[in-house]
């Protein structure tokens, strides 16, 4: 069993997907932010788009599934050690995020991890093996 089983089943895990709660189906389009990163969608300066076919606008998914999380992250607050995001997401990237128009990386945040992070949580990307492994031994 991985580290990260073990501490699913002990409960030390709280497995969540912000476009799910956003209302997005699985699987679902691919989406891009359309300028700059996750701040600028929650302020209103930028949006997020579906990008294979027509383009359709799926912020408000996005920042509902945001706040969505964030609202779990505050209930558990007090036991909470760190948020782990998957990098690259629209949502979860937490160093990188895909350019809207090519599929290259830049740097930036996705729109929870910019929430998340404002509002003081730890957030660390899914491919910080190191750091994961640091912190499951320490609960393990």
């Amino acid at each position: 069993m991985s580290q990260l089983e073990e501490a699913f089943r002990k409960g030390l895990l709280l497995p969540l997907c912000p476009e799910q709660l956003g209302g997005l189906p699985t699987p679902r389009p691919p989406s891009k932010i359309e300028r700059g990163e996750g701040l600028d969608v929650i302020s209103g300066n930028s949006r997020v788009l579906t990008v294979k076919g027509e383009q359709k606008d799926v912020t408000e998914n996005f920042i509902k599934g945001a706040k969505e999380t964030l609202f779990a992250a505050e209930k558990l607050r007090d036991n909470l050690v760190a948020c782990i995001l998957k990098e690259k997401s629209p949502s979860c990237g937490v160093n990188y995020i895909y350019k809207f128009e090519e599929d290259t990386l830049k740097r930036g945040r996705g729109v929870t991890a910019a929430l998340l992070e404002e509002k003081g949580f730890k957030i660390i990307s899914s491919d910080d093996v190191k750091e994961i492994r640091k912190l499951l031994k320490e609960f393990l």
